[in-house]
């Protein structure tokens, strides 16, 4: 078995940027796991079974494919959880994860919501879940569920296109509800690091975090930089202060908005799901500011030397399907990185 503190301290040290490795590689071998169940109220026991297969299956793995990966533990969920906490009304389709329908449409009702507490339903059933999963493995990781930003969150529960339009011609009612989705988050993530420590696996893609968060910000590709600045940026500081770092997914078309990421206090890590000439060039951009992470679809196999900065610190993600195809997989990043 590949050693696992080992391997914590490589993602440490990256993540740090202490005496950094300069890649880390995950490959993706699902083997002979079931299809994950959609997250819905009345299947929990189903998605704790699930979770747990996939920890098992983690752990078998680690004997055999030499990675940079770790077993964790993941009470997943939608995008929907924290506006539904809120009063959104959520669409469960039967092939696909949920989603929040909106709540409000105007500023009068949006200074109506209250901020909601932790024992609402929606959040209730994450502490549920996530406790099951830690009483059967008390030291194992855990991965945060979906997080959107506390803007994405209130673009959510307020009618986007009205949402949008209120950042201009409204925004303290604006700022108000974003306000209010940025406390909702703290009181989450407090209790969520109080319960299950502050190392994690990220809610997406699933990297190592050795302190801080992680969220998605989805929603800066539709405004200006001014915009960002006003709305976004605050409470974005705000959580990665708090918490020691912030890592972040987008993909959104956000290109524009990369001078203003780098405003981000302890931008740890980001991840920008765009084409492959926008890819290529934020390799370049971001290289001395932040660990960055690619897929498959973003960095073709083929020969990533060519193509990635060499000061760069990044992740590397492919997919096998078989476990000798995994473990080629695993020696060709080794050696070409």
């Amino acid at each position: 078995m590949f050693n696992f503190a080992e391997r914590i301290d490589r993602w440490t040290r990256f993540i740090s940027n202490d005496n950094s490795p300069r890649s880390m590689r995950l490959v993706r071998f699902d083997g002979t796991l079931p299809p994950m169940p959609f997250p819905r109220p009345d299947n929990l026991p189903a998605r704790i079974e699930w979770a747990w297969a996939s920890y098992e299956h983690a752990q078998e793995c680690m004997t055999w494919l030499d990675d940079d990966a770790l077993p964790y533990l993941r009470p997943y969920t939608g995008t929907e959880v924290f506006a539904e906490a809120f009063g959104c009304p959520v669409h469960y389709p039967t092939n696909d994860m949920p989603s929040a329908r909106p709540l409000v449409s105007n500023a009068h009702d949006a200074s109506r919501l209250r901020i909601p507490t932790l024992d609402h339903p929606a959040i209730a059933r994450i502490f549920a879940i996530t406790d099951e999963l830690r009483r059967r493995a008390p030291t194992a990781l855990m991965r945060l569920p979906d997080i959107q930003s506390p803007v994405g969150i209130a673009a959510l529960i307020w009618q986007k296109e009205d949402f949008f339009a209120a950042l201009m011609e409204n925004p303290n009612a604006a700022k108000e509800l974003i306000s209010k989705c940025t406390s909702l988050m703290i009181s989450f993530l407090d209790e969520w690091f109080a319960r299950y420590g502050r190392s994690f696996i990220a809610h997406w893609p699933d990297y190592y975090m050795p302190y801080g968060i992680t969220l998605s910000e989805d929603e800066i590709g539709a405004v200006s930089p001014d915009i960002f600045h006003q709305f976004f940026l605050p409470e974005l500081a705000a959580l990665s202060n708090r918490y020691g770092g912030i890592g972040i997914h987008c993909c959104a078309n956000s290109r524009h908005q990369w001078p203003a990421f780098k405003q981000i206090p302890n931008l740890k890590l980001i991840q920008l799901a765009r084409p492959f000439d926008q890819t290529l060039e934020s390799l370049h951009f971001f290289v001395d500011h932040c660990a960055q992470y690619y897929r498959p679809e973003t960095i073709p196999a083929s020969d990533p030397r060519d193509r990635i900065p060499p000061q760069a610190r990044i992740v590397l993600d492919l997919t096998a399907s078989t476990q000798e195809s995994a473990k080629r997989h695993a020696a060709y990043l080794r050696m070409a990185m």
